[in-house]
């Protein structure tokens, strides 16, 4: 049985978004874990990010395949692994799913915990960093 398109969509914007949530937050949490110990703080991020994807990818990989990035989406399309006509919205959903995560982690809040709707202004830029690179 072949899952819908609309499905596999939602599954490569829910998979990128919790890889992007992952990478940021091991990245926190590698920062505040290690102290000054750079070399440290570098493999607690490789070990946790790597754990991340490798969960996201047996969890999502059944109904999409787990692309997870645009680039694996766009050889994918080149191998004739997917066909071309689905790969612009399997890129929508993950770049969606990034920008979702990056939001959300930059919307600042008040004392009383009500969001501003102030952005950064390199919010845009950081998600497709995260996106593009958080596979390699």
């Amino acid at each position: 049985m072949k899952i819908s398109l609309a499905r596999r969509m939602v599954a490569e914007f829910f998979g990128t978004a919790f890889l992007v949530a992952a990478v940021i937050g091991s990245g926190i949490m590698a920062d505040r874990l290690s102290g000054a110990n750079v070399g440290l703080a570098l493999l607690e991020n490789t070990i946790a990010t790597g754990a991340a994807l490798v969960a996201l990818i047996v969890t999502f990989g059944p109904i999409s395949g787990a692309h997870l990035n645009p680039v694996v989406t766009v050889m994918d399309g080149f191998e004739r692994g997917l066909p071309w006509g689905e790969t612009p919205f399997y890129i929508a959903g993950q770049i969606l799913g990034g920008i979702t995560v990056r939001l959300r982690r930059r919307v600042p809040r008040t004392s009383d915990g009500k969001q501003k709707a102030v952005l950064s202004g390199n919010c845009l830029a950081a998600t497709f960093a995260t996106c593009w690179c958080s596979t390699y």
